[in-house]
């Protein structure tokens, strides 16, 4: 028993520090009871190097003692800096001013009078020797075993704590071959004498310099956490040109103090180059707080969002509307785990069914209501336009109708870029809606009579993860084991994160109530302004399909195929947030721009939108379509999926990014033009009229047409 009890207690992993710390005072005392009688013969060689053991034995004790104030004995051998050369250095003194000072109390003379500053030096020497050559020890051990050979991209600074960060954690099978900096002049320099190869922008001639010298690292490590968006693209095709992997270090405050710095793949949000938004969560409270809160397509990947963020603000009452049942169970059965303290009613219902909607809103009398309910893959709404028509023209109309003459204060629409120069009836039918919501706004904005509802738009672009993406597709074809495809290699598409793109949904909703006075962005909304969410810098979807493929631990082209498909119906390479004659304008609150589209008159886009619903209902789809392209001239329909050209103004205002300036407060401010009418609004003008249905023409580039 006895012995069983010994064996569990050395297994106790509690033990092992108090072990450990034996250890150094044990070799300690050895080094210092060395010390002691060469430290005599030093300062008096003639007494030779033989003296009595309690000579010997005193300078071990001396020194345990003294150590113990500097905390010596709970040193990290293999860790030892520049604060544990201190320690021993101020151990090192006072065991030999102690020593010395019991020599002369005992009555044994000093050898020498350098006797104590020789024996503080002969300790510090020994203490700190042992310790520098165990660490060089375990680094000559730890170099001796296979190496990967990476190259470090990122600023020096981040570059240097990674590096230092590494050889703490003592990882030998990473080799540093080369530096590549972000800063300028800095080629030649050295940090830890690895050499900066150039600058990021060189980052192709550097690897082809080294693939031409048989040099070529495994990986390219990016240090920098900010380092993203466009440059880290430029960085994923130069590595795809040589077969090179790019992986990212952990950031500064991730670096547990566990055995290993852990690289990982980089991830799809940083191919995304946008900075952090502050949110206004105090607004958000203020509105949303003891509200009854009504979210359609609530199943959805937006809507299901909607309600978490909108629960954690603490919604007096949330309804749940969703045609499918399946996804509002999934939402329902969520709330009832995280948020159960909030009142919920999870409805089955039809946004195009006004008798039902209209029963709803009277019964449950919402505040807030988020329109997320619509159809929105492309294919499917080309293949079924009549749906596509009901459910996100007519839907919308009913959610807007029934939402104000049950009094609720706002209606906030998620729209879409696709919505902007719409080449697909999905588009074109979101851009409908918009102008009937548009319409709305206006109509209650400029009312005389206060408390009609406002009726926000925000328009953004893809959010990854969504149900139907690509990023759920690629990880199934990536399952199956690809190939992963691909429309074409140009593809592009604006990309933000769920969370990302909600909260600014609901900054924009903040913004679209408050309401100040004088501000351009008011101003912009009474002209029927929309919100556009700053989306960044399109991405290209082959480097979304070549990174999920290196999150998965493979390489693209050689264990897992991509093949491009070609375009579908109604798709384009690239999406728009604002039409051509649209100058993005910055608002008075972050990660928000306005759109300045053309308007029309309520009881014209009414009459429109109702004879389209009628023939949609007809299945006469040939006439529903001819009023959708009468209410969007801009709509150029590529139902065979031709590949075309971005117009010209694509990259410039499409890319343009708020200046941080808020609308309209200042004189000069990009908010307004010198005539004080926002910027995309002449002077004076009105809503297009619908003379007969059909809208002010517009050319062939764009512009809109004066009729004569």
């Amino acid at each position: 028993m006895a012995s069983q009890r010994s064996k569990a207690l050395h297994r106790n992993p509690r033990l092992r520090p108090l072990n450990r710390i034996a250890v150094n005072v044990l070799l300690d005392g050895v080094l210092a009871a060395l010390a002691a009688p060469v430290a005599r013969w030093l300062a008096a060689p003639q007494d030779g190097l033989l003296h009595p053991l309690w000579f010997v034995a005193g300078g071990a004790i001396t020194l345990v003692v003294s150590g113990l104030p500097f905390r010596m004995p709970q040193q990290y051998w293999r860790f030892s800096g520049m604060s544990d050369l201190m320690g021993i250095a101020g151990a090192s003194i006072a065991s030999a001013a102690l020593f010395s000072i019991g020599l002369v109390l005992t009555g044994f003379s000093l050898p020498s009078p350098t006797f104590p500053v020789i024996y503080a030096l002969v300790l510090l020497v020994a203490l700190g020797g042992l310790r520098v050559a165990y660490r060089l020890a375990h680094r000559r051990r730890l170099r001796s075993a296979e190496q990967h050979r990476v190259i470090l991209i990122g600023a020096d600074t981040a570059a240097d704590i990674y590096m230092r960060a590494l050889d703490r954690a003592g990882q030998g099978g990473i080799k540093i071959v080369g530096l590549v900096a972000l800063g300028t002049h800095q080629a030649g320099r050295r940090i830890h004498n690895v050499p900066i190869l150039g600058h990021v922008d060189t980052l192709p001639t550097i690897l082809d310099r080294l693939d031409k010298a048989g040099g070529l690292p495994e990986s390219l490590v990016i240090t920098d956490p900010t380092f993203r968006g466009r440059m880290l693209t430029a960085v994923l095709d130069a590595a795809v040109a040589h077969g090179i992997a790019v992986l990212r270090a952990p950031v500064l405050t991730d670096l547990a103090p566990a055995e290993r710095v852990q690289l990982r793949p980089v991830p799809l949000e940083d191919l995304l180059n946008r900075p952090q938004v502050a949110l206004d969560l105090d607004g958000m409270e203020r509105l949303i707080g003891g509200q009854t809160v009504l979210v359609s397509g609530a199943g959805g990947t937006i809507g299901s969002e909607l309600v978490r963020q909108i629960a954690r603000l603490g919604a007096k009452r949330l309804i749940l509307l969703d045609h499918g049942e399946f996804a509002l169970w999934q939402i329902d059965v969520e709330l009832a785990e995280t948020a159960p303290h909030i009142p919920r009613e999870a409805v089955v219902a039809d946004v195009r069914d006004a008798g039902r909607m209209d029963a709803l809103m009277g019964h449950f009398r919402p505040d807030l209501v988020f329109h997320a309910a619509a159809l929105k893959h492309v294919p499917i709404v080309e293949a079924n336009p009549a749906e596509g028509i009901l459910t996100n023209v007519h839907g919308t109309r009913v959610v807007a109708d029934t939402a104000a003459r049950h009094g609720v204060r706002a209606m906030v629409v998620i729209s879409t870029d696709k919505a902007v120069n719409p080449s697909s009836l999905m588009g074109a039918s979101k851009r409908a809606a918009e102008m009937y919501c548009q319409a709305l706004d206006i109509k209650a904005r400029t009312s005389p009579t206060p408390g009609g509802m406002r009726c926000i738009t925000v328009r953004f672009g893809n959010v990854l993860g969504s149900t139907g993406s690509v990023v759920p597709l690629f990880r199934r074809q990536l399952e199956r084991g690809g190939p992963l495809t691909v429309t074409h290699p140009d593809m592009r598409r604006y990309f933000m994160t769920v969370p990302e793109a909600v909260g600014l949904v609901l900054q924009a909703s903040v913004r679209g109530m408050a309401g100040k006075d004088g501000s351009g962005t008011d101003t912009l909304l009474r002209h029927g302004g929309i919100f556009v969410l700053d989306m960044g810098e399109p991405v290209r979807i082959v480097d979304l399909a070549r990174q999920m493929i290196r999150m998965a631990g493979l390489r693209p082209e050689e264990d897992v195929a991509i093949r491009f498909t070609g375009l579908r119906a109604g798709e384009k390479l690239y999406e728009e947030l604002f039409h051509g004659r649209e100058a993005p304008v910055p608002t008075d609150a972050p990660g928000l721009l306005m759109a300045t589209p053309r308007v029309v008159d309520l009881a014209e886009v009414s009459h429109v939108v109702e004879r389209m619903t009628h023939s949609a209902r007809m299945g006469d789809i040939k006439a529903a379509l001819r009023d959708l392209a009468a209410l969007v001239p801009e709509f150029d329909h590529n139902p065979h999926g031709e590949v075309r050209k971005a117009p010209a103004h694509v990259g410039a205002a499409d890319h343009a990014q708020p200046n941080g300036r808020a609308g309209g407060d200042k004189a000069g401010d990009p908010g307004t033009s010198p005539s004080g009418t926002p910027p995309g609004i002449p002077s004076g003008t009105q809503p297009a009229a619908l003379p007969g249905g059909p809208v002010a023409p517009f050319s062939t580039d764009g512009t809109e047409q004066v009729a004569s």
